[in-house]
């Protein structure tokens, strides 16, 4: 790829988990009594139809991996444990008696920190609260996060028996110079154990998550993690940029220096090799950074027009209401968002007075609606169109004209009503979305508030 492009578009950019992004939400603007009126639209209008979602985020870790930005708790005190779950399902029961009839629950995705940090009775405990109040869909997706080190073949078991089928494991790179760098001691041989167990047990999704951009990583290194890979064939992958965010507070990404990450070319130099590699071995491009074989459910999604993003990143179905529980956790009603309190403290002090534990969200215009739409279609289909007048904003010919130059640069094909991401476009598909961003456009960050883009 041409270093001049590489460098012309590797800006700060958001990941568009959402439109718009956290720090562009309209907080002042927000209240309490605004996320339940949505909250309750929201799930009449959908949950007899479809369902929801349930994102719960479960923050404990035993040690720092030091390129993570999630929200933790870096604890060896399984103590937490009970109170935690306990918190969960007070939070559940809540919102539960504000909504009108029984919640009928189409996806679960449990995240962290560390899931497999809790024992399998406290998950067995969570996941049957969650139920004592709610129904399973017939078609329902249950997934979680494991830590190749720590997931027993009991958490498989178990999560399996209640429901789960879908499991990614954090892998990264195999290499231990790099491995030792970003705190993340995990050799070959628990990756592929867990891989097989899972097999073994039923689970019909089995995904690793690899990283590019580490600090050290180099293309020997890309080559043998993705040939490693390959050879556990898991079903789908996440393959990303590392996101270099040291100005965030905790997030503990000390144990390198600058010079140690790869820049540019370098870094794009991976990403290419392993895309590579990825498509010799028959793993399909899905949206930005994922890929998947033919056989998985992320594959159909893509090929039916189906595959949703949001903040639990991509997903072979959609849900118009997903609710975040835990502390940090991110709830969307579609027509506005929610942030839950960040400390665990906090969460467990505002549950004590019967209240939801959310401090911050953000209630959607009828532009937001339609910016996130097209952010959306690009990020899922790698195209969007305003042909139906209902998708068009008065600065589509603004938004047209910043997408002149990729145009010139072959990353976009221009259409009569819409635009279309090119196979050269896909690595810049964050910067083709931050043309359709109107509110980081009119007001640009005075300090930086995104990794880059490339």
């Amino acid at each position: 790829m041409n270093n001049s492009i590489l460098q012309k578009y590797n800006v700060p950019g958001p990941r568009y988990t959402s439109y718009p992004t956290v720090p562009y939400w309209d907080e002042e603007n927000f209240t309490y009594e605004i996320w339940i009126e949505t909250l309750k639209r929201s799930f009449m209008e959908s949950n007899l139809k479809e369902g929801l979602s349930l994102y719960i985020h479960l923050p404990f870790c035993e040690s720092l991996c030091t390129f993570c930005g999630c929200n933790k708790r870096i604890t060896k005190n399984h103590g937490v444990e009970n109170p935690y779950i306990e918190a969960v399902l007070k939070e559940w029961a809540l919102y539960c008696n504000i909504l009108d009839e029984k919640p009928i629950i189409k996806e679960i995705h449990l995240g962290g920190g560390t899931p497999t940090f809790f024992s399998t009775k406290n998950l067995e405990d969570l996941i049957n609260g969650i139920f004592c109040y709610a129904e399973k869909a017939k078609d329902h997706e249950f997934s979680f996060e494991g830590h190749p080190n720590n997931t027993t073949r009991a958490h498989l078991q178990k999560l399996y028996d209640l429901g789960f089928r879908r499991v990614s494991f954090g892998v990264q790179d195999y290499s231990e110079k790099v491995q030792k760098a970003i705190h993340r001691n995990q050799p070959f041989h628990n990756v592929a154990k867990v891989t097989f167990w899972a097999k073994e047990i039923g689970y019909t999704s089995i995904g690793h998550d690899l990283i590019f951009g580490l600090p050290f990583q180099g293309v020997d290194d890309v080559i043998d993690t993705i040939e490693k890979t390959h050879s556990l064939q898991p079903d789908r992958l996440a393959f990303y940029s590392y996101a270099h965010v040291p100005w965030i507070k905790g997030n503990g990404q000390r144990g390198f220096n600058d010079e140690d990450i790869p820049k540019d070319e370098e870094k794009r130099r991976l990403y290419e090799v392993g895309k590579d590699l990825l498509d010799e071995n028959d793993y399909y491009e899905i949206g930005m950074d994922h890929f998947a074989l033919k056989s998985d459910s992320l594959y159909d999604s893509f090929k039916t027009g189906k595959l949703h993003r949001n903040f639990m990143g991509y997903s072979s179905s959609k849900t118009q209401l997903m609710i975040g529980l835990g502390v940090s956790s991110i709830s969307d009603s579609w027509y506005s968002f929610a942030q839950n309190v960040k400390s665990l403290e906090e969460y467990y002090a505002v549950l004590k007075t019967d209240k939801l534990p959310i401090f911050r969200g953000h209630l959607l215009t009828e532009e937001d609606l339609i910016i996130r739409k097209h952010i959306l279609n690009i990020m899922c289909q790698f195209e969007t169109s305003w042909e139906n007048k209902a998708n068009y904003v008065a600065e589509i010919p603004e938004i047209l004209a910043q997408l002149e130059e990729m145009k010139k640069d072959r990353l976009v094909i221009i259409k009569t009503n819409g635009i279309q991401v090119t196979d050269a476009g896909k690595p810049f598909i964050r910067n083709i979305c931050m043309a359709f961003d109107l509110r980081l456009k009119r007001k640009t960050p005075e300090t930086q508030l995104f990794s880059m883009t490339i």
